[in-house]
């Protein structure tokens, strides 16, 4: 198992740094995490995660009533910098390791703003990896006005959008608007307007604009504009990509059964692998990867 980081050496709660859907800390995506946030009002946690600068930052305290055996049950709040966000995939799979290089691998269950979120933990020679199954997802029409508007923040024609993925709005516990680009070149360019963007995503209330482009029958890459949350890209969305499995299944652009595998952050210098499942049967969306602990 990994080595525990050093917590930080203040009289405050103990801040762990993880990152997620890597097994390396140059990859994935960074979240802080703090495994006992009891005492912690919602300024002391937006400080926190808006002084550590990653995309999300995880906060538990206990459970509510029912929810599980105490010591694998939680409480469950993710705040960006500039605000709290009703679920965050990367640091929820940061959360179950860090707990799982503790308290040993198997079943934990979160309570999310975004609902209960059942995550399980699996170690293979050493290596944990933390599978989380979304909350029930749903798809929508993309008002043509709005897909109008991020693609002139974007600075993307319409002409590069992948007619075959046409853009949607996908929840599996936060929003996103779906948008495909025809070629990788396209998604290899982003440059775009910080302040139009984040305008219309406050609009239509979306965690990020989910980028993407299939590789292969089974195989995407992606790239997440998150300026709502006061960053520029995020590195790897769990939550995006439990959403993409969604929409993916909704359009018929995948088989029921289906294993998919998310390419996210080599564009940044971050790259990090996400794999989505999804079963027959089952609407919701399991979300699986790597991590580790970050030592400063």
């Amino acid at each position: 198992m990994t080595e525990h980081p050093v917590a930080d050496a203040t009289d405050g709660p103990e801040i762990l740094r993880y990152t997620a859907f890597s097994s390396t800390p140059e990859g994935g995506n960074r979240a802080g995490v703090v495994l006992d946030a009891t005492g912690l009002d919602d300024g002391r946690m937006l400080a926190i995660a808006a002084e550590l600068g990653y995309s999300e930052s995880a906060f538990l305290t206990p459970p509510p009533a029912g929810l599980g055996e105490p010591s694998r049950a939680f409480t469950i709040r993710y705040f960006s910098p500039k605000a709290e966000v009703p679920f965050c995939g990367h640091a929820t799979v940061a959360t179950a390791l860090a707990l799982a290089e503790r308290t040993g691998p198997g079943d934990l269950v979160f309570a999310t703003r975004a609902g209960t979120v059942p995550v399980t933990v699996t170690e293979t020679d050493g290596a944990l990896r933390a599978t989380l199954t979304s909350v029930e997802p749903h798809v929508e029409a993309a008002p043509d006005e709005d897909v109008r508007e991020a693609l002139a923040a974007l600075n993307w024609p319409a002409t590069d959008l992948d007619p075959d993925l046409p853009p949607r709005i996908a929840f599996a516990g936060a929003r996103h608007l779906v948008l495909a680009a025809a070629t990788r070149a396209r998604l290899a360019d982003l440059s775009y307007d910080f302040d139009r963007l984040a305008a219309l995503m406050h609009r239509r209330d979306l965690t990020t604009v989910q980028l993407v482009w299939r590789a292969s029958e089974s195989v995407f890459h992606v790239r997440d504009p998150f300026p709502v949350g006061g960053v520029v890209e995020d590195a790897a969305t769990g939550a995006a990509a439990a959403a993409f499995g969604a929409y993916a299944r909704e359009l018929g652009a995948v088989p029921a059964d289906a294993v998919l595998t998310l390419h996210q952050g080599e564009d940044m210098g971050r790259p990090g692998v996400l794999t989505v499942e999804l079963r027959a049967g089952d609407a919701r969306v399991r979300v699986s990867g790597a991590g580790t602990a970050i030592k400063e």
